[in-house]
């Protein structure tokens, strides 16, 4: 197993996006793609987009070039722009807000909930009842699905449109259905590191109204009705490529699989740190995908320099809130979100995915017990 690249590298690494710790060789995939001679929004592009709305649970796919450009066209898609309202989460690495700004909105931010760190419907039920918000998107964090049952009926009852970020949480579901299918669109971004990652940027937006599908569809190239004609404003060039959608495609049937194997880590993980001062997340749902495998600890920055040294990857996901960065502190100077802010400083990404041999997660277990019984008093 090849560790992330750079220097001085640990021997148990944080992520593993290859095919083959899958059992997949894509060589006669790739092969057939270029020798085809079709490259963007082929074949194989509307062939991944059929399996993945299938999939998903949803008639209409539209595969664009990554995950922020498909939060940005679904903005678009439904009618948002300048001088209108966002509501969405700071905890998730600033993506959505990308969105958003991109788009001339101004993001609003909600406070998470303490358990999932995911949009709490208790700040939503709050921020619905204040000034009109143009939409709410919701992030399915770490791969946990938001609580959509309640999330979606809010919405739906102050009549806001909700997206829903799935960018992690590809397969999760709950009581048969899945992220992305809950809202009135879902965006996903395939990069290498995700469940279902390709061998580069990708993304895809997925929704069953047929008319924001069709505008959507438009959006992700120039805003074209037939070639060359442009019928709609805020268009882009965002398109998957035939490359990347042949490895979907290929990697698809092995998602529910890989989901699995994640959340049996986790468990095990869970386990063993069960009596240790941690917070760490339930694994035993499908409503988990166990994208990242993150712990809550007062004592973060110890922990992860503990686990350095012991030769183990970790990573921080997401060290700044959103209403913290630089590029819009003062503009955010009154937000007050204690969970999110919180969260921030304690969150610790341990290493959990398909690939990860138990030997390997022993090491992790051991190296995380190692630092809390030295660190406890005799």
């Amino acid at each position: 197993m090849t560790p992330r690249s750079g220097t001085d590298l640990p021997d148990v690494p944080l992520f593993c996006a290859a095919a083959a710790a899958q059992g997949l060789d894509l060589t006669a995939v790739l092969r057939e793609v270029v020798e085809s001679q079709r490259y963007v929004l082929g074949p194989c592009v509307q062939a991944f987009e059929k399996a993945f709305a299938a999939y998903v649970g949803v008639p209409y796919a539209i595969g664009v070039a990554n995950g922020t450009d498909a939060l940005t066209i679904a903005l678009r898609g439904l009618g948002l722009g300048p001088g209108q309202r966002v509501l969405t989460v700071a905890n998730a690495g600033f993506y959505s807000s990308t969105a958003i700004r991109a788009i001339g909105a101004e993001p609003v931010y909600a406070d998470v909930d303490a358990t999932t760190l995911n949009l709490s419907p208790a700040v939503l039920t709050e921020a619905l009842a204040g000034p009109p918000l143009g939409a709410v998107v919701v992030t399915h964090l770490y791969g946990q699905l938001a609580d959509m049952p309640a999330i979606a009926a809010l919405c739906r009852a102050a009549g806001v449109p909700l997206i829903e970020d799935c960018a992690q949480a590809h397969g999760a579901r709950r009581d048969g259905r899945l992220a992305g299918a809950w809202g009135d669109v879902g965006c996903f971004s395939f990069y290498p590191t995700k469940n279902l990652g390709a061998l580069g940027d990708g993304g895809a937006l997925v929704t069953a109204d047929a008319v924001l599908a069709e505008r959507m569809r438009a959006l992700r190239q120039y805003g074209w009705g037939a070639k060359y004609e442009v019928v709609m404003g805020g268009g882009s060039n965002s398109r998957l490529d035939e490359l990347q959608a042949a490895v979907l495609s290929a990697k698809l049937p092995l998602l529910d699989a890989a989901n699995a194997s994640r959340r049996a880590i986790a468990a095990r993980y869970g386990a063993a740190f069960a009596h240790l001062p941690l917070q760490a997340p339930r694994a035993e749902a499908e409503d988990y995908v166990a994208h990242l495998y993150v712990v809550r600890s007062a004592q973060r920055d110890a922990l992860r320099a503990h686990l350095t040294a012991q030769g183990i990857a970790s990573d921080v996901h997401y060290p700044i809130a959103d209403h913290l960065q630089p590029v819009q502190a003062s503009a955010c100077a009154g937000a007050h979100l204690p969970v999110t802010e919180s969260a921030c400083a304690q969150v610790l990404t341990l290493p959990c995915f398909p690939g990860l041999t138990d030997e390997q997660a022993d090491r992790v277990i051991a190296a995380v017990s190692s630092f809390h019984e030295r660190a406890m008093p005799a």
